[in-house]
């Protein structure tokens, strides 16, 4: 008695009725019970309805399954990341790679083989392909807990991409001796954030995002409270990001002379407010990246871009002996080991003298 909901078929081993029905691909089975209970396969038939109805159920929820470009509308409603450099890059991915191919596709159609033989004939980068899986990812699991769709393993799990953990492009690191070339041919603030950004790993939007208020002239600490990106103030990029870091004796006497000659240095400033826009904003990223490559050209050192320095300040904490777990900490990453998370904000003793040695390779080149 073989149904479209499944099958009943008789083990004549050991004389039970058994339940057949497919699942995800694959072929399952439940007891129904024995001949004893149920001697004919009509009887045992009756006796399978619920689960019959429940596999009858599960057709007609993958049929109703979203399409890819419901869902993701729905999507930016409810879980679309907050922060605006993260969800543009979302948007980006979905207009111009997803929407475009999977859009009149349910979301039950975007299964394993087919989604990886698209990723591999995308002209892509490895890391910009693993984005994009990570998006579709993230809109199975959003269908599974609006219960658009049963829950299952993701597919999208199962795709793996070559090259991932490769870098096409190796990121720039800057040596000492380019660092002080380049310090003489930046202006201030910019010569300034430069220093901030090298000594302490910030990225760009944090350190533009400072004000003074986040620093403690008495305990020589700065707090990373946010960021801003093109202008707009935001969260840090990760729970991480948010830290009270050390200021070396000499850095923060190097803030105090900018304090001191900045006509924005009020408590609530920013710490690198924009004249031209009379303090209300810092300066924004398209004029620091100019006057970065502006004194690197200067310098002859060549190609620059801010995140440069976040890559130096690694390369530096290295070169001083600083033990790769304490590494991991002031650079604020969010994978940090949970060995290393039971200090919270707290200012260790080699954090401080890790720290303090990157400032006197900036400042000194010692």
């Amino acid at each position: 008695m073989r149904q479209r909901q499944g099958s009943v078929v008789l083990d004549k081993r050991i004389k039970t009725w058994n339940f057949f029905f497919w699942e995800n691909g694959k072929r399952r089975s439940k007891k129904i019970g024995t001949v004893s209970q149920y001697p004919t396969k009509a009887s045992a038939w009756r006796a399978a309805k619920p689960l019959r109805d429940a596999v009858e159920n599960q057709v007609r929820t993958i049929s109703a399954a979203p399409t890819v470009s419901m869902l993701v509308e729905q999507y930016r409603l409810e879980k679309m990341p907050t922060r605006r450099d993260t969800r543009g890059g979302y948007e980006s991915w979905l207009r111009v790679y997803i929407l475009p191919k999977w859009a009149e596709h349910t979301i039950t159609d975007l299964q394993a083989r087919p989604v990886e033989l698209w990723l591999e004939s995308l002209p892509l980068a490895p890391k910009s392909k693993v984005h994009i899986r990570g998006i579709l990812s993230a809109l199975w699991n959003f269908a599974m807990w609006k219960q658009d769709v049963p829950m299952r393993v993701n597919p999208i799990g199962l795709v793996t991409i070559k090259g991932a953990s490769k870098r096409i492009r190796q990121p720039r690191s800057l040596t000492v001796e380019q660092f002080r070339l380049l310090m003489p041919h930046l202006r201030e603030p910019f010569n300034t954030l430069a220093l901030m950004c090298v000594c302490f790993g910030l990225r760009i939007s944090e350190a533009l995002a400072l004000k003074w208020a986040d620093v403690d002239w008495l305990n020589g600490t700065l707090r990373i409270e946010r960021g801003i990106v093109q202008q707009i103030v935001d969260d840090v990029k990760t729970d991480d990001s948010r830290r009270t870091l050390t200021i070396s004796d000499d850095l923060l006497e190097v803030l105090k002379v900018w304090k001191q000659t900045t006509q924005f240095s009020a408590s609530e400033d920013w710490m690198f407010a924009s004249p031209v826009q009379i303090g209300r904003l810092p300066y924004s990223y398209t004029g620091v990246k100019q006057e970065l490559q502006r004194a690197a050209d200067a310098a002859g050192i060549g190609h620059l871009r801010s995140h440069a320095f976040r890559h130096t300040y690694r390369t530096w904490l290295d070169s001083v002996g600083t033990p790769v777990g304490v590494q991991q900490r002031l650079m604020r990453h969010a994978d940090i080991r949970t060995t290393m998370n039971i200090y919270g904000d707290v200012v260790t003793p080699d954090m401080r003298e890790a720290s303090g040695k990157v400032a006197m390779l900036a400042l000194n080149g010692r």
